[in-house]
């Protein structure tokens, strides 16, 4: 998928570059009109530039004479075209190609063969508004988590304050996004009641993935059926082309938001198992979060599924009062 999305975004490079060079074709042509002296300046040069070519073919061994002459004549008629620009009040650069890059000239790659960094920049946008978080993650990452939000006295039952449970759950994000690359099959199940930060933290390791030019598909777990259901049972011709579909089971990571929330029958507990077990077997991650408790979840889906989820999964249980009357300060 990976591989469709650049070559995506270097068809679009390849319209940028087709653009830059007509429009450079159309001032060219103006100044032609103006100062036909220029038009047969830049043939002179074509001509002399391919007699060049030629004689590096047809004589490699004594053709150095003739190609100082011929750099010479070159530079003379240059000079004669930027005179005669200057007399014209037009910009020396007016007849040169106006790239958005000048790095790659609008071809997302350097001369060493690396890639720019607008490619780089191009790829990051795109795998963010696939992401179905791009304006979210601009106040919610962790730069902006705010551990003191979080009440430092004991909570009921729990051996450890809302404050101390989230500096643990935020060390162990940290570092799962610090080790994304290892193959050590980790992945995360966020589970607690409304407001107590999941959510939140799932947009912070999407941002610090996104960053590091991952790419990161977030959707609820209703979303999620709805795409499935228009793969299994849509009419369109288009529908085994849809690319939606395709991530859930290759994106670097795949976020299941409020699971649970979904129609829970044989059909949809079955698919939900097919993703999660795909991505499993690939070796590509997954990122659960849920209002369900490990009970409400095994009620609910398959001993299957259940089994599944809890043998490849960190579950990390968030527990405190509703923070969803409070501010989230950013830093």
């Amino acid at each position: 998928m990976y591989n469709q999305i650049l070559k995506d975004i270097l068809m679009e490079y390849e319209k940028k570059r087709d653009k830059a060079i007509n429009k450079q074709r159309i001032r060219k042509q103006k100044v032609y009109r103006k100062i036909p002296r220029i038009k047969e300046i830049d043939e002179q040069i074509w001509e002399i530039g391919l007699s060049i070519s030629k004689a590096v073919i047809e004589n490699p061994k004594n053709y150095k004479e003739g190609l100082q002459i011929a750099k010479n004549k070159i530079e003379e008629l240059r000079m004669e075209k930027a005179y005669l620009l200057t007399e014209n009040n037009i910009p020396l650069s007016y007849l040169d190609i106006e790239y958005e890059c000048d790095e790659c000239e609008d071809t997302g790659y350097l001369p060493n063969g690396e890639k720019c960094n607008c490619l780089k920049q191009a790829i990051i946008n795109e795998t963010y508004k696939m992401s179905n978080i791009e304006n979210v993650l601009k106040k919610e990452n962790f730069d902006t988590f705010d551990i003191n939000i979080f009440p430092d006295e004991p909570f009921e039952g729990e051996s450890m304050t809302p404050r101390e449970n989230m500096k643990y759950i935020s060390n162990i994000c940290v570092d799962y996004v610090n080790n994304f690359d290892e193959k050590n099959e980790e992945n995360l199940l966020f589970y607690g009641s409304t407001g107590l930060g999941k959510t939140f933290m799932c947009n912070c390791i999407a941002k610090a993935l996104l960053d590091m030019n991952k790419i990161v598909i977030y959707q609820t777990a209703f979303k999620i059926l709805e795409i499935i259901e228009r793969r299994r049972f849509g009419r369109s011709e288009n529908r085994f082309e849809d690319y939606e579909y395709d991530l859930l089971f290759q994106a670097d990571l795949l976020i299941i938001d409020d699971l649970g929330t979904e129609l829970s029958n044989a059909f949809t507990n079955a698919e939900i198992f097919n993703i999660v077990n795909t991505r499993l077997i690939d070796g590509t991650k997954t990122i659960i979060s849920t209002n369900l408790t490990p009970d409400e979840i095994s009620n609910i889906y398959t001993d299957r599924v259940f089994s599944r989820i809890l043998e490849k999964f960190i579950p990390l249980k968030f527990f405190g009062p509703d923070l969803r009357y409070y501010k989230w300060e950013e830093k």
